[in-house]
């Protein structure tokens, strides 16, 4: 059926409804399901497009329309509306994280390996602790993380095999292959959803999103926040100026001073040996850091399990650049 009929006038009356009735009872009396991804964004609020679209035809024309008289997508409801001047938002639900679903896989092993329904207190929880900016920063669907969300993850995560994703199998097999240590990975993910600092970043952190943000990158973040406080590199720097040791990366032996001259004197980036997602909050000693070059940071972070030093060092050695000092370039 075609949309040309459709006016502005009835998606506004289509809205004021929406308002009076409230989103679940005007979804119910129109029969129409959540939208999925796109919204009708008026004046900051969102509204289900093809629900709002279906109502506004009948105040338009006179006969509304049901789920089964769209004949086009999403995207086409999407377009009549932005021709008639409204904003839409195209807001999907994102891909479960890997700290999400070690979250989830915490409630499914804690419940005897057996699915939660959306009504246990325990999907409550988890699901409210979702609605934080960590992880997903920015606008969400208005069904981000809901509960039957949250429950549909714990039933995919016990049949990983059907219904599940890579992801899913991935953490299944890791709790099964070391509880104790994935359940204290969960407590630090959930310690870290509260933190302020850490659970709701000022900006986006393209270290995070370069190495894993699609995987899980909470203990990451703070992994990264405490590798960049100044006080601690200006401390091991001048420790080891002390000893008498060259400001080289300990991993390639890059010398910053060497290739940039004055600009490169003293710089060198500071790593922790154990991460903070294994250490938890302590207090670092300088021994716990390493000063390595920032390509050789990279290579330490870039997949899990994250190399030490030591181990970067013999990757080197036994490459092409072994004994340059140039590893890093």
């Amino acid at each position: 059926m075609s949309l040309a009929a459709l006016t502005r006038e009835g998606v506004l009356a289509a809205t004021a409804e929406f308002d009076r009735l409230g989103r679940r009872a005007f979804l119910r009396s129109t029969g129409f399901g959540p939208a999925r991804a796109y919204f009708l964004d008026l004046g900051g609020r969102l509204y289900d497009s093809k629900a709002i679209v279906g109502y506004a035809h009948g105040v338009s024309a006179g006969t509304p329309l049901s789920p089964r008289d769209f004949s086009g997508g999403d995207e086409t409801v999407a377009r009549r509306l932005e021709a008639l001047g409204f904003s839409v938002a195209f807001l999907p639900n994102p891909d479960w994280s890997r700290d999400e679903i070690i979250l989830a896989c915490d409630l499914v092993v804690a419940n005897g390996w057996r699915q939660l329904a959306a009504d246990d207190q325990r999907v409550h929880e988890l699901s409210f602790l979702l609605q934080s900016t960590a992880i997903h920063p920015g606008r969400r669907n208005p069904d981000f993380r809901n509960l039957s969300g949250v429950a549909l993850k714990t039933y995919n995560i016990v049949a990983p095999s059907s219904n599940g994703n890579r992801l899913d199998r991935e953490v299944y097999d890791d709790f099964k292959a070391d509880p104790i240590g994935m359940h204290a990975m969960a407590d630090r993910i959930r310690e870290l959803l509260l933190d302020p600092s850490i659970a709701n970043p000022t900006h986006a952190d393209p270290d995070v999103d370069d190495y894993e943000a699609n995987e899980g990158g909470l203990a990451l973040r703070a992994h990264f926040r405490r590798e960049r406080d100044p006080k601690l590199r200006r401390k091991k720097i001048a420790e080891a100026e002390q000893r008498g040791l060259r400001i080289v990366c300990e991993a390639c032996g890059f010398d910053f001073a060497k290739v940039y001259g004055a600009r490169g004197a003293g710089y060198i980036e500071c790593h922790h040996r154990v991460a903070l997602s294994v250490s938890g909050q302590t207090t670092t000693r300088l021994a716990d850091l390493a000063l390595i070059c920032s390509n050789c940071h990279r290579m330490i972070h870039r997949s899990r399990p994250w190399l030490s030093v030591e181990d970067l060092k013999s990757l080197i050695s036994g490459g092409d650049h072994a004994g340059t000092g140039k590893a890093s370039l």
